[in-house]
Formats: structure tokens, C-alpha cells, sequence
């Protein structure tokens, strides 16, 4: 759920702020088991009482858990990440904590939201469309892309696989020849 999504119509946005808590009461106990940790990236302030309870819930119930992460973007936009990081790093140098001329491409990364994770080596785009929608601009700079035209809610294993193997085939250069 990006900040944009707040435009779509009220009855849309409070079915979409349900769907993380009916997910989470569904599925919180097997991540828990699967040893999967849920993170949560994105101005949570906005968000509903009951959708901000059940992130953070899920959030407490796994912080120890060591295998995969599952990152909830909701409220996110990646212009606002990276204005919120700028932000901080001005206050941090006005501070005295960080020097103007030790600003580099790691410490800008390091004030994001996704700071403690690994930039996406595949980013999968849903529904048909051909565009990034305001997501991880910064993070998705040598990401590889795979674009399908079906929607998320019937995106399954099998998709998932296809995207996977087209994946493994490409050559990454990281801007080299």
C-alpha cells in the first residue's frame, strides 16, 4: 500500500487496511513455526489503529525468528523515504554527528527505511503494468525486472517459479559490459 493509495476511493483503502490483520490472523502461527521474521517498511502513523495492532503484533511475535523476512510495505512511497532520509542526515549534520564532505552513497542507503536489507535482486511486477509505481527507487537500482500480466491475488507458486528461472538465466553486469 503506497502513500498515493490514500486517493483511491474510502471503501477500497478501508478493505485494503483490513487485508494485513485477516493475513496475519490466518498465517501469523505458521510464519512463527517457519521461523520467518515480518518487518514492516513505511510511515505507520497513517495506518489504522487495528492494521498498525496486527503489524506490530506480528512484528513483537517474530523479532527473534532467523530465516526469511517478510517485509509489509504499507504507507510506503520512495520519495518519501528518501526525503525522510535526507531529512535526517541535515539534522544529523547540523548536529555535529555526521560531516557534509563523509556523505556517500552507503550512509544515504543506511538512513533508509530498508537500511538493514539487501537491496532486491528481483523485483516482480504484477497486473500488466510496466511501471515502478514509487517503490524502492533507490534500492531497485540493478534489481533485474519480471513483468506478468496476471494480478497479485492470483500470482502462485507456479509464477513465482517461471520468475525465478527467467531470472537465473539473465546476466547481471551492475552497470559493466
Amino acid at each position: 500500500f503506497s502513500t498515493e493509495n490514500w486517493k483511491r476511493p474510502k471503501k477500497e483503502v478501508d478493505y485494503l487496511m483490513r487485508l494485513p490483520e485477516e493475513f496475519l490472523g490466518t498465517f501469523l502461527p505458521e510464519l512463527i513455526e517457519e521461523n520467518v521474521q515480518v518487518r514492516v517498511i513505511g510511515q505507520q502513523d497513517r495506518l489504522p489503529t487495528h492494521t498498525r495492532r496486527a503489524m506490530e503484533k506480528a512484528m513483537e511475535d517474530t523479532k527473534e525468528n532467523t530465516g526469511l523476512i517478510l517485509n509489509f510495505a504499507l504507507n510506503y512511497g520512495s520519495r518519501d523515504e528518501i526525503v525522510s532520509a535526507v531529512q535526517h542526515m541535515v539534522k544529523d549534520s547540523e548536529e555535529g554527528k555526521i560531516r557534509v564532505e563523509d556523505v556517500s552513497e552507503e550512509m544515504l542507503s543506511s538512513y533508509l527505511m530498508t537500511s538493514s536489507l539487501p537491496d532486491p535482486e528481483l523485483l516482480i511486477r504484477t497486473s500488466g503494468e510496466l511501471r515502478i509505481s514509487n517503490f524502492m527507487l533507490w534500492q531497485i537500482a540493478y534489481s533485474e525486472f519480471w513483468f506478468t500480466d496476471v494480478y497479485w491475488p492470483d500470482f502462485t507458486e507456479e509464477h513465482l517459479l517461471n520468475a525465478i528461472t527467467d531470472f537465473q538465466h539473465r546476466g547481471r553486469r551492475f552497470g559493466g559490459v
